[in-house]
């Protein structure tokens, strides 16, 4: 309980004490606020090591990626997914999840940018890479002009096994498209563009090679008959643990394909194309 202290003469009235029993709470003091440390980040790049770039007032808790978002602000040509920041010209690129403050580095960091090229992304590539096969099979299996000559233009082979091997290479692939869809993960949203023609190279051109004579009109079939032809449909159907699955919590790719050709009934069995 504060009264009223009679002021000295002339002074304003004060609040005091009642008989002296405790003494006035002086004014509370504001906690004083600790200085936030912030980085600066130097962007030169890797081959002529010009500056690019410079961050000021980056925090501490930034990730790689944002420091690339934040750089493409200044550079839209270089957007995140073309950018390799690294901490040394030569040296390994740093992951998008590393944090700045856990770098070597000091308060001023300086990275190094090397241009990645146009990226395309993995699912993309994948599509690309399974559809090409898909649709090239069918051309020769339909027997398409300019594949076998004018008497054979959308003609239909007699064997039944040129018909099966047609329907494991088509499932086989159609699967392989539904899987990108919906099943796998990738560890890294793109690629480089001008690596898609290679791959692409590599898978169509297998299964081109191989549709051709397999669907050739001089085809005999497998010199074993139906009970090599069943025995490779057999392993052909015969189930393969993990190549479907994709590790949970992860983004690595759920499995991998060894040849980009499945192996058919025709492919384990194979009859032989005779001359004319």
């Amino acid at each position: 309980m504060e009264v009223a202290v009679a002021p000295r003469e002339g002074g304003p009235v004060a609040a005091g004490p009642v008989l002296g029993l405790w003494p006035a709470v002086a004014p509370g003091k504001r906690p004083k606020k600790s200085a936030v440390l912030f980085f600066e980040v130097e962007i030169l790049d890797a081959r002529t090591r010009d500056k690019l770039c410079f961050l000021d007032k980056v925090e501490p808790q930034a990730t790689v990626a944002d420091i690339k978002n934040l750089f493409s602000k200044s550079h839209p040509q270089w957007y995140p997914a073309r950018q390799s920041l690294r901490l040394d010209p030569k040296g390994r690129s740093l992951k998008d999840e590393d944090v700045l403050q856990s770098l070597p580095v000091g308060t001023t960091a300086t990275l190094y940018f090397r241009d990645l090229g146009a990226q395309i992304s993995w699912v993309t590539v994948f599509l690309t890479e399974y559809a090409g096969p898909l649709l090239i099979y069918l051309l020769f299996y339909f027997r398409v002009p300019f594949l076998y000559g004018p008497r054979y233009d959308f003609t239909a082979s007699r064997h039944r096994v040129v018909h099966l091997a047609c329907c494991c290479h088509s499932f086989h692939y159609v699967k392989r498209l539904l899987e990108t869809l919906f099943v796998h993960r990738f560890s890294h949203g793109t690629m480089p563009l001008r690596n898609i023609f290679k791959n692409c190279t590599y898978y169509w051109g297998f299964a081109a090679w191989m549709a051709y004579y397999i669907n050739h009109p001089l085809y005999t079939p497998p010199a074993y008959g139906d009970e090599q032809v069943k025995l490779a449909l057999a392993v052909f159907l015969a189930p393969r643990p993990g190549r479907s699955r994709t590790p949970p919590g992860t983004r690595s790719r759920g499995s991998s394909c060894s040849s980009p050709a499945p192996t058919t009934p025709t492919r384990s069995a194979p009859g032989s194309v005779s001359p004319s």
